[in-house]
């Protein structure tokens, strides 16, 4: 809710929350023989806020110390950064070569569960569409669906009946399903968190996992974050490609020219 601009909305809500009853935010908080006085008591327990979070992006991390009080946080792994199981594979195409690569990578028998990551809507349909016609069993979720389809089309990869999810970034957060052996980002990620989220759907639980991103021209934006995570990543490989474009070797926004930076100077 958050990511979608719902910040005020959730802050108005917590604000009417009752706080009378709050824990005391001190070393009585950790002592349970103090908070256990009043566990039967309807009226004096004290209230517990819970929050759980796979990220703490500095609009959560605002609402956490605003409203949690002695907060224990737990990290697995590296934050904001994929496992290290993950392979993350890399290949340059323009967008006809899309198709035809995506099937080659598939043709090689890969064993499902796969999700396939598109940007629109739109895109989810007809490439599922089309996997269906080349004989593969694919489900489709994305923003356009009700919540009885999500789930069927949830329950429908993990019971096995499909084998295939194409899916917006509705399915880049918030979801576990097992055994997840690739992600293919047909359409490149916009930033490089949504990489990261997208690609954590595969390697969960100890397990190994990969992740294929196609990448075009249009994808620059995210050239040199990538080349970041994959040349830091100890089981993938940054192609050369990616290691010598241009636009990986600075950070979107980060480097004036040379001409800017004499305007600015004799300002």
């Amino acid at each position: 809710m958050i990511d979608l601009g719902f910040e005020p909305d959730v802050n108005k809500i917590l604000e009417f929350l009752p706080v009378s009853n709050q824990k005391p935010d001190s070393d009585e908080a950790e002592n349970p023989e103090l908070m256990g006085r009043n566990l039967h008591s309807a009226k004096a327990k004290y209230r517990q806020t819970v929050m759980f979070t796979a990220t703490m992006p500095s609009a959560v991390e605002r609402l956490a110390r605003t409203y949690l009080r002695r907060p224990a946080v737990v990290y697995i792994g590296s934050a904001g950064k994929p496992v290290e199981r993950v392979e993350q594979i890399v290949y340059f195409v323009t967008e006809k070569e899309k198709r035809r690569k995506m099937c080659e990578i598939l043709g090689k028998g890969i064993e499902p569960p796969v999700i396939i990551f598109v940007n629109q809507k739109k895109g989810c349909d007809v490439l599922a569409k089309s996997l269906e016609k080349l004989n593969y069993r694919a489900t489709v979720l994305h923003g356009g669906r009700n919540q009885e389809q999500r789930e069927y089309a949830l329950a429908s990869l993990k019971s096995g009946s499909k084998d295939i999810l194409v899916a917006t970034d509705v399915a880049g957060r918030g979801i576990d399903i097992r055994d997840v052996s690739m992600v293919i980002n047909y359409d490149m990620a916009k930033n490089i968190q949504d990489y990261t989220h997208r690609i954590g759907r595969t390697g969960r639980a100890g397990k190994e996992g990969t992740a294929v991103s196609f990448l075009t021209k249009d994808d620059s934006g995210v050239y040199y974050d990538l080349k970041q995570l994959l040349i830091t990543s100890p089981v993938s490989t940054c192609p050369a490609e990616l290691m010598n474009h241009p636009d990986a070797q600075h950070k979107p926004g980060t480097v004036m020219t040379k001409k800017r930076h004499e305007e600015t100077i004799f300002a």
